[in-house]
This record gives structure tokens, C-alpha cells and sequence, in this order.
């Protein structure tokens, strides 16, 4: 296709359409099912949340502070780790590898193990190649449930913090974790693994076949339980491709038809769980203008990123750039992917990205750099969010000299300076470590392209790890020492470097009275208070990351506008 379509614009105002219009459906939904009130499901798996509940010996009626629920988020993910570590050591000795495969190397796993429990899942590895069947299902599928389910617990925390007042419970790890599981991501994933297996993604136990091609040669054709795989990784903003290249493998998205609902899977929790909120917080108008907020920052970056490689180079002879782009899917809907997966912390691809133009990789890395906001992750991104409205009415009431507050709670000293260590741990990430890489032997052996292209490269896979996003130029070899233990310490810091500051506001904004609105209260639900928001998303992502970009993809973009390239 040379140019954006009607039958594409169609396409748009239908996902946006449906996106909108369910939004209010399942967020209602969820919350009720995290106020503990009746829903549908109840009557199905209740007594599954009751048995949990007896195994593990959790009282489902005793809550915890906010240090206490952080310590049992820690501990559960760090039993996870070393579950998933232990099991790709062993790997060639546990059954349910029919491919022979043998063990990962310890610093792949260690890659690998955090960047699952981090809901990251940035791969340095072929799936089809490198794990068995076993731990892709019990190691790998699992924790695309419980890393997403925490991302949900951490905001329910924060939304009782809001709501409450004068204590200092949050609510129970525990059963924020079982009920998000069982009675959100599980159902869902059932109901959208059956609708995949049904449009030909695979789903079975066989051995790897062997087939002959038109050509007369052999290849091996990888099987496996990929939809369900498939079916979490996109519903949980995990990502993670069952095969190595991902979502535009046809066995893991073979139609058109299974492109648009993986894509409306992406975004439908994340955009849901705004309407959740205002519903908890006693005000849906809340809800919806963080939705709007959110909306802004994707419809302008998809806008320019269409714009970007629809406008070829004149080198090229102003033709589309097909160039790494998968031609089932077309120019448009590997844009749309990169756009709505770096927005939503989900970093799976059906494209290339290392050949997106110069503009279009800067968006995808500027989603991310934002803090994963844009939407973002399953719950991640609304807490994301959250510390930016932080920071905004504090500065909104600097400007008016009154106290800040927010739906009633004075935000002090405290809350500013955990919003503003959860905003500088990723992007110490980011900065810090990409610097590293590009001055050393050990980071610039791994890249593909020299000049500006080659900084992009290492720029995205820190912003990638920092931002729990998992996808890549993939222009870049990170399967090494050096990049499978600075990749995951910055998975690590760029999840629970923004997980407990979050849940630190939390519990003190649990123990304030909520203060009634007067005529001087500063109204944090109409277009002024997005305006403001949106500006200070931008301002202290621009001045936080401008620098490196315009080292990296901006200037690539105007050496190719005269035809140099690297």
C-alpha cells in the first residue's frame, strides 16, 4: 500500500470505538470485583478463592499496612524468581522438552527470571530454540499472570490509600493478587485463548515437525501451547513471544482478524482500569480524565508516527517504507503495533522496529520514556500516571499559593519526594546505563549500526528494561554477559523503584483526613487540569531525555533527509 487508506481509517474509528465503549463495561466490572461485592463470576470461581484462601492460610479479612504489603509483594516475587532461575538450569533434565533442548546459560536466565516477575518480558532468546515446553508453561506463562496481577494490587492499594482516611491498612497483597487472577486475567485469557485457537494460533504438546518446502528442503516447524501464552501475554501487557519472532509469527497471530483483537487486548485492561478507578474513588469524572489524558498522548503519537512512514525519504524516491514491516498486516497496523505496545508496557511486535524511520522509533522510545503512562501496563500505568498528578497539583497549587490536594488530601513533602524517586529511578536507568554502554567495549560490541542508529539501539533496550516495556530495535545482540545483568538490574529498578514509593504514598495518604472542597480547591477533573497534566508529562519528559534523543534519532533523521546513513 503507498498511502493511509479508508478501509485503515475505518479500522481506526472501529478499535477506538470499541476501546472507548468497553472501557466503562469491564472497568465497572473490576470494580466490584476488588471492593468485594457480587459480580457474575463470583458464583463460578468462589470457592476457588476460598480453597486458595485455606491452602495458603491467608485471612481473607485482615488487611496490612503499606509496609507490610510491600515485604509480601517482595518475598512472592522473589520465591518467583528463583523458581524460574532454577528451573531453566535444569532445564534438560525435566520432562515436557521434546525438542531436546538443552540448559540456559546462568546469566540468560537471570535475564529471563527477572524480566518475567518484572512483567517486562524483554527476551534475549528464541523461544522455539531456547526453553522446553515446561518452562515456558509453568515458569514463563505463570508469571505473565502474577506479574500482571501485581501491577493491578499495587494500584488497589493506592486507590484505597485515596479514598480512605485515617488508617493505616491498604488492603492484603494476597487477596488483591488471588482476585485479579482469578476472577480478571483468567477468564479472560480462557475466553480470548479459545477465540485465537479458533483463527489458527497453535495450541498443543506435539514434537517439532519436520515438512518439506515447495523447494524440496527440510524445515522444522515449532509447535507447542502457544495461545494460551499468547492469549495472557497480550491481555497482561506481558509481551513475551512464545516464538522468537513474535506477533508476527503466523502461529502466533495468522490473521488480520487476530491482529486487531491482539491489539484491542493490549489496551483494553489498562484503558478499563481508569474507569475502575473513578468508579473507587467516588468519582467516575476522575476516571475518565485520566482516560483522556491518556488517549491525547496515543492518538498524537500514532498520528505522527503514520504520518512519519507514510512521508518517505526523498533518497528512497518518497516510497513507503515496507522495509521490516510485516506485509500481511501492511505499513499502518505494524505502526499501530509499535505505537499501542510501547504505550502500554506490552513490547510485543508483529514489525521490525529496528526499521522503523528515525521518527517513529523516537515515539515508540518516547511512550516509554514517559514512564509507561500512556496506558501502560496492566495497573502500572495508572499508578504511573498517578505520580504525575502528583507532581501536578503541587505545582497547580504553588501557582495558586494554597496547600496542594487531591480528592481531598493535602499532598505534602513526603508524597512529592516519592513521586519524584519513582520518576528518576527509570530514568536514572535509562541515562546512566546507556552512557555506559556506549563509552565501553562491552555495550558497543553489540550493536548492529554505527553513528546515531547505534546509540537508538542501546537507548531503547535501557528504555525498554527501565520501562518494563520488553521490546527492541533488535538490531542489538543483548544475549551476553554484560547486557543479561545490566538489562535485568534495570528491570528490577525500573519496577520496584516505582512499585514502592508508589505504595509508600499510598499508606500515607491512607492515614490523612480528607479535607471537604471549598471555593479555593483546585478541580483535578476538567480540560484545564489535563492541559496541565499533559504539559508537565512533557516538560519533564523533554527536559529529562531531549539530549539524548536528539543525539540519537533526531539526528539520524536529518542526516537521512541528505542521504547519509549508517
Amino acid at each position: 500500500m503507498n498511502e493511509f487508506s479508508l478501509i485503515e481509517f475505518i479500522q481506526l474509528v472501529i478499535f477506538f470505538g470499541l476501546l472507548i465503549g468497553l472501557t466503562p463495561v469491564l472497568g465497572n466490572y473490576m470494580s466490584k470485583v476488588f471492593a468485594g461485592n457480587k459480580h457474575f463470576m463470583l458464583p463460578v470461581l468462589g470457592w476457588l478463592e476460598k480453597y486458595t484462601y485455606k491452602l495458603v492460610r491467608i485471612n481473607p479479612t485482615e488487611e496490612t499496612n503499606w509496609k507490610t504489603y510491600t515485604i509480601n509483594l517482595l518475598l512472592f516475587h522473589s520465591a518467583g524468581f528463583t523458581f524460574i532461575f532454577l528451573i531453566q538450569l535444569f532445564q534438560a533434565y525435566l520432562p515436557l522438552n521434546p525438542a531436546n533442548l538443552s540448559d540456559v546459560s546462568w546469566h540468560s536466565a537471570f535475564n529471563i527470571s527477572v524480566s518475567f516477575i518484572t512483567n517486562t518480558n524483554w527476551q534475549d532468546y528464541a523461544g522455539e530454540t531456547t526453553l522446553s515446553y515446561l518452562v515456558q508453561m509453568i515458569g514463563l506463562t505463570v508469571q505473565n499472570f502474577v506479574s500482571a496481577a501485581t501491577g493491578i494490587a499495587v494500584l488497589m492499594a493506592l486507590i484505597r490509600g485515596i479514598f480512605r482516611k485515617t488508617t493505616d491498612r491498604v488492603g492484603n497483597f494476597w487477596i488483591d493478587l488471588t482476585r485479579t487472577t482469578l476472577y480478571v486475567l483468567l477468564p479472560l485469557s480462557i475466553l480470548f485463548s479459545i477465540v485465537l485457537v479458533g483463527q489458527g494460533v497453535v495450541q498443543n504438546f506435539k514434537p517439532y515437525e519436520a515438512v518439506q518446502t515447495l523447494q524440496g528442503t527440510q524445515q522444522v516447524i515449532p509447535m507447542g501451547p502457544a495461545a494460551s501464552q499468547i492469549a495472557i501475554k497480550q491481555l497482561g501487557t506481558n509481551g513475551g513471544g512464545f516464538f522468537n519472532s513474535n506477533s508476527s509469527h503466523p502461529f502466533e497471530n495468522p490473521t488480520p482478524f487476530s491482529n486487531f483483537l491482539e491489539m484491542l487486548a493490549i489496551l483494553l485492561i489498562p484503558a478499563s482500569l481508569t474507569f475502575t478507578y473513578g468508579k473507587m474513588v467516588g468519582s467516575v469524572r476522575q476516571g475518565w480524565t485520566i482516560f483522556a489524558t491518556m488517549l491525547f498522548f496515543l492518538v498524537a503519537g500514532l498520528s505522527i508516527s503514520i504520518y512519519a512512514e507514510y512521508s518517505a525519504n526523498p533518497i528512497f524516491g518518497h516510497l513507503p517504507l515496507m522495509e521490516g514491516k510485516e506485509t500481511r498486516f501492511g505499513i499502518t497496523n505494524s505502526v499501530l503495533w509499535s505505537t499501542f505496545t510501547t504505550a502500554a508496557s506490552n513490547g510485543s511486535v508483529n514489525a521490525m522496529h529496528d526499521s522503523l524511520s528515525p521518527v517513529t522509533g523516537m515515539i515508540a522510545m518516547i511512550n516509554i520514556m514517559l514512564g509507561e503512562v500512556i496506558f501502560g501496563g496492566v495497573g502500572a500505568g495508572l499508578y504511573g500516571m498517578f505520580i504525575f498528578i502528583i507532581l501536578t497539583v503541587f505545582i497547580a497549587g504553588l501557582m495558586v499559593g494554597r496547600t496542594p490536594e487531591y480528592l481531598g488530601k493535602k499532598v505534602e513533602a513526603f508524597e512529592v519526594q516519592m513521586a519524584i524517586i519513582a520518576v528518576l529511578a527509570p530514568a536514572f536507568v535509562i541515562l546512566i546505563f546507556s552512557a555506559w554502554a556506549a563509552v565501553g567495549n562491552n555495550g558497543l560490541s553489540g550493536i548492529n549500526n554505527a553513528g546515531p542508529h547505534g546509540l537508538s539501539e542501546i537507548l531503547y533496550a535501557f528504555s525498554s528494561a527501565a520501562g518494563n516495556n520488553g521490546s527492541a530495535f533488535a538490531g542489538l545482540n543483548v544475549n551476553t554477559v554484560f547486557y543479561n545483568i545490566t538489562l535485568g538490574i534495570g528491570m528490577l529498578i525500573g519496577r520496584f523503584g516505582v512499585i514502592i514509593p508508589v505504595l509508600a504514598i499510598a499508606g500515607r495518604m491512607a492515614e490523612k483526613k480528607i479535607i471537604p472542597p471549598s471555593s479555593g480547591t483546585f478541580r483535578t477533573d476538567n480540560l484545564l487540569f489535563i492541559g496541565l497534566l499533559i504539559a508537565v508529562i512533557l516538560i519533564i519528559g523533554g527536559l529529562t531525555f531531549f539530549p539524548a534523543l536528539s543525539l540519537g534519532p533526531v539526528t539520524e533523521h536529518l542526516l537521512l533527509r541528505i542521504g547519509i546513513t549508517f
